[in-house]
């Protein structure tokens, strides 16, 4: 009897990390995908897994070139058969990776993200299980049509709201406020919300489209320097991770009105967790008055995704205010 296809991405990251020291220190990407397919128990029997090694480097080093270099093989991989598709890579930036992923994930096919806390010569080390819940949700029937996912410790979560919120813990992924969709429990993959999501964006017309959006996280005492002495000939777009509900100094807000003027300025909550406000405050610096200096709300998107949405909508069009503002409004929102 024949068993579906699974293909399998690696990107590098801890799941993918050794060491030649002899406490298990210094560890650095080094396996390939096949030698992760291979250390995980009984995964050939689940599925004929197709993997493949797209890069070894740490999470840091990633970037959104690669993502989407990455997002094109998961395409091909499921045109040439895979009923699903899983890319491991570091935890650091996991959470920017599968939700620039799912912007552009336009298969109904599952991509399912993973990695690993612990190296593979650590005790404990939790790769192994990862992967395989990731290939179980990649192969589940209800996986499809949700888009990106991510599989780490037993829970499934989607790719707009999940968060890396512990440094070193191997439960260090959580959905705040809205929390898992889906858990692996005695290998079968169980979903407590029914599949939904928003469409997929067009790929961008030029591949190598990057546009440069940096985030600034505002502090107390912000006066605005940083992001006046942003040039608009180097950035396309900015993000701030304002305070609370998005809230940001009486200066910093006078700096905001003046690059409004010279670009998209998005405003997002750095508390993580809850959305931008709308209506409430009203003082200089508030949301009401963000808004209405041309500033747009993330809403519930935290800033580092709000910052790749906004990358994303330059890389695919232009920096329409209200183009912008109704995509933030629809993909901001649960």
């Amino acid at each position: 009897m024949s068993i579906p296809t699974v293909a399998i991405g690696a990107l590098g990251g801890t799941i993918a990390s050794t060491s030649n020291a002899h406490d298990g220190s210094e560890i650095v990407p080094t396996l390939s995908a096949e030698r992760l397919a291979a250390a995980v128990p009984g995964l050939e029997e689940l599925a004929e897994v197709r993997a493949e090694t797209l890069a070894q480097l740490p999470s840091p080093s990633l970037d959104e070139p690669t993502v989407m270099r990455a997002l094109r093989w998961a395409q091909a991989a499921v045109d040439a058969g895979a009923v699903g598709v899983v890319l491991t890579q570091g935890t650091d930036t996991l959470e920017e990776s599968a939700y620039l992923l799912d912007l552009f994930w336009d298969r109904p096919e599952p991509l399912v993200v993973t990695g690993a806390m612990r190296s593979p010569q650590a005790a404990g080390a939790d790769g192994p299980a990862n992967l395989l819940t990731a290939v179980r949700c990649a192969l589940a029937p209800a996986s499809r049509g949700r888009g990106v996912l991510v599989a780490f410790d037993d829970e499934i979560h989607q790719a707009r709201w999940v968060a890396k919120t512990d440094s070193m813990s191997t439960s260090a992924f959580r959905s705040p406020v809205f929390g898992p969709i889906g858990r692996c429990v005695e290998a079968e993959i169980v979903y407590g919300v029914t599949a939904g999501r928003p469409a997929p964006l067009p790929p961008p017309q030029d591949e190598g489209a990057d546009p440069r959006v940096p985030l600034l996280a505002t502090y107390l005492g912000d006066d605005g320097h940083v992001l006046d002495a942003l040039s608009p000939a180097g950035i396309q777009g900015v993000v701030i991770a304002g305070f609370g509900a998005g809230h940001v100094s009486a200066a910093m807000a006078e700096a905001v009105g003046r690059k409004s003027s010279e670009l998209p300025v998005v405003f997002a909550s750095r508390t993580g967790s809850g959305p931008t406000g709308r209506a409430m405050y009203g003082y200089p610096g508030s949301e009401i008055d963000l808004l209405a200096r041309g500033a747009i709300g993330a809403g519930w998107l935290s800033p580092v995704k709000a910052r790749l949405l906004l990358w994303a909508l330059l890389a695919t069009g232009p920096a329409d205010a209200a183009r912008l503002r109704a995509e933030f409004a629809a993909r901001g929102t649960p």
